[in-house]
């Protein structure tokens, strides 16, 4: 028998963030996540850390003062994960006015506090900036703003690692068969794939299922009252194409959306995303063509080196958990949360909703929430705490200086991206390593063993597609064989 404060059901970025918050508070702490962790909408996102400029046009005025403020919360806390990206928002007179643009980028800037990471918007001459160049020669005008860019799986394991530091158990691969009520605490049966179903006794339990968390919350009340949530598919396309390493577009489009270009994986560009809603199984969610097709022309309606279907490298799409409205059409639902809490003897607490960028504020309201159940919990601390594990040497380029400082002999694209995914965490990676053949088997791109070694035993990477598209990005650049080979690998140890 197993028994906590506080049993976390979901691996994705609130439960992560959550279990990270209520281990550092002195709570005992469960997570169960039935796949990998950031296994679907935590890892499928368009990986920023931004206030949304787009929910200004929706009167989401809180949120994104919100959102904004934990913009810098987040950069602090991981300095070297989370990098920050100049965007680019070309004018088209046929959509929005320019009045318009100026006065949301004016009120973008003044919701939220600025910091020299985050300078004021400005309006861009497009025939002398350099993203110009990239776009159709008729494009004149536009504006500049800053946002943040962030690996949002490695957030996720970030938050669990430090979870885990703690004194919080992490128990990946791990389904929550039952969930019941008895007296004055929860009483679960949670499964691994390789053992039999064991119990834990908890004083509380909070739902971070995600997509999940609807049905979950339904059965934990046992009854079948309308929906909490309206899942939506968001899809996103990866071509091999170079894009300015810390710049970025924000396109119009005549449907009223805008698609994102992001850089991605140093020499790759990301587009998205899309807003369709989905129903059925959240972790069997794929691109649809129409969809390729629809940011394929969305780009192509700005870029001088139009978008074809042929050139998608990589694809991938994410079931996001909003609030139910159903009146409200699917790009224009609330990224806002809810948290509901169920309180009949023992608290259950639901997390409705939310985005990447608010994980961290979420997590504090959530707690505070249930202070009443588990009065021994120290007081909120993640605001002005200690950073995430691999700060200690600042952002990516101090933690890249760092590390060819160290490990001269390490090429410089390994120091680059073991800079950026592991920052001061690669010293770990190192031991008393003194050359390159002392890693030990390249399984391609420079993905060595003592990597997997270490992502198996300190990131819970159990499988070749945990490391390569959760841990990593390397799948983009192994082929089959390789990544079959890894796989191998993996299994035999």
């Amino acid at each position: 028998m197993h028994e906590v404060d506080l049993l976390v059901i979901g691996g994705g970025i609130n439960g992560a963030g959550i279990a990270r918050d209520a281990s550092g508070r002195g709570l005992r702490v469960l997570l169960c996540e039935q796949h990998d962790l950031a296994a679907h909408t935590s890892s499928a996102s368009s990986k920023l850390i931004h206030g949304g400029l787009r929910y200004l046009e929706q009167g989401e005025f809180a949120l994104v003062r919100k959102a904004l403020s934990e913009r810098e919360i987040v950069r602090r806390q991981a300095p070297f994960l989370v990098q920050p990206l100049r965007f680019v928002l070309p004018w088209e007179p046929h959509l929005r006015p320019r009045w318009m643009l100026r006065l949301g980028l004016w009120l973008y800037d003044h919701l939220g506090q600025r910091s020299p990471s985050f300078p004021a918007a400005t309006a861009v001459d497009l025939q002398a900036d350099p993203i110009g160049a990239l776009l159709l020669p008729h494009l004149h005008h536009g504006f500049s703003y800053a946002d943040a860019q962030v690996d949002d799986a490695r957030l996720v394991l970030l938050n669990a690692l430090d979870a885990a530091g703690r004194g919080a158990r992490i128990l990946t691969g791990t389904r929550c068969l039952q969930v019941q009520r008895h007296g004055t605490h929860w009483q679960a049966q949670l499964q691994t794939a390789a053992e039999p179903p064991f119990t834990v006794h908890a004083r509380a339990v909070l739902n971070a299922a995600g997509p999940w968390a609807g049905s979950l919350l339904q059965q934990m009340r046992g009854d079948s009252g309308a929906p909490a949530l309206r899942l939506v598919q968001g899809s996103h396309i990866v071509l091999r194409r170079p894009w300015p390493a810390h710049s970025a577009c924000l396109l119009q489009q005549p449907d009223g959306r805008v698609v994102f270009l992001l850089p991605f994986a140093s020499d790759h560009l990301l587009v998205g995303t899309t807003d369709t809603d989905y129903r059925g199984d959240p972790s069997r969610c794929t691109v649809l063509p129409e969809e390729i097709d629809y940011l394929c022309t969305a780009a192509s309606r700005y870029l001088r080196d139009p978008v074809t279907p042929s050139q998608v490298v990589w694809q991938f799409a994410g079931v996001r958990p909003l609030l139910a409205d159903p009146d409200a059409r699917a790009a224009r639902l609330s990224r806002d949360y809810r948290l509901q809490l169920q309180d009949d003897g023992a608290p259950a607490l639901h997390v409705l909703g939310g985005k990447l960028t608010t994980y961290r504020v979420l997590a504090e309201q959530a707690l505070e929430l249930l202070r009443g159940a588990l009065a021994q919990m120290g007081p909120a601390w993640t605001a002005h705490g200690p950073a995430l594990p691999g700060s200690d040497w600042g952002d990516a380029a101090d933690a890249t200086a760092q590390l060819q400082q160290r490990a001269p002999w390490l090429p410089a694209g390994l120091a680059h991206r073991w800079a950026h995914a592991y920052g001061s965490r690669s010293a770990e990676l190192l031991e008393d390593a003194r050359d390159l053949p002392a890693l030990g088997e390249d399984f391609g791109a420079g993905l060595h063993a003592r990597e997997v070694a270490f992502l198996r035993e300190h990131e819970w990477a159990r499988t070749a597609d945990d490391v390569l598209w959760r841990r990593s990005k390397l799948g983009l650049r192994l082929d089959a064989a390789q990544a079959a080979r890894l796989q191998t690998w993996m299994q035999d140890r």
